[in-house]
């Protein structure tokens, strides 16, 4: 089974993810600069999250890039990874109608380890698949950055209920590490 029905499929709900999430803007009441900068909490959760989504959209592109095929497990690991990103518009828009309140930042923050766990489970069925390149599984070699973020969202859903810009400072914190697209799979795109 080709890789680029998977792709497209893919790019297309993370667009829809994303326009969704923008939809949530909402223009100020007023027409001062005053209440411009009242939606800032709103516009932090947007912008960190549409980060988020873009860094998964850019390594995604990449993951695909270096495997030749894919299978019935693939498809369905790609799903667990898309249902979960599609759930950020969500934590996104709770965070930033409460202006960053614990709870809601907390469940930001599963909302992020979610995805983040789900994107491991779709690169171990990727290395499954039988004839896959050599090259693909060597690029993957030990996922430093992967187990690093996993562990990290876990630390920030209970600091989140303590300390929220701990937290938030940790989604940052992650989102740096992974804005350069995964360099193990750079030079690997299988055409």
């Amino acid at each position: 089974m080709s890789r680029g029905r998977l792709e497209a499929f893919s790019d297309g709900v993370l667009a829809i993810v994303m326009t969704i999430m923008v939809l949530e803007l909402r223009p100020p009441e007023g027409t001062s600069l005053d209440s411009l900068v009242a939606l800032w909490p709103k516009f932090l959760a947007y912008a960190l999250s549409f980060v988020y989504l873009g860094i998964y959209w850019v390594n995604h592109h990449h993951l695909l890039h270096a495997v030749s095929r894919v299978n019935g497990t693939v498809l369905w690991s790609n799903l667990n990874l898309l249902f979960w990103l599609s759930l950020v518009p969500f934590g996104t828009a709770w965070m930033g109608e409460t202006e960053f309140a614990s709870v809601p930042v907390a469940v930001y923050a599963a909302l992020l380890l979610m995805p983040a766990i789900a994107y491991g489970i779709l690169v171990q069925a990727l290395l499954r698949v039988p004839d896959q390149p050599a090259s693909f599984a060597q690029g993957i070699g030990r996922d430093i950055k992967g187990s690093v973020s996993i562990a990290l969202y876990v630390l920030a859903v209970p600091l989140a209920i303590v300390f929220v810009p701990a937290a938030i400072a940790i989604f940052v914190i992650v989102g740096a590490i992974w804005i350069v697209p995964d360099r193990r799979l750079a030079g690997r795109a299988v055409d």
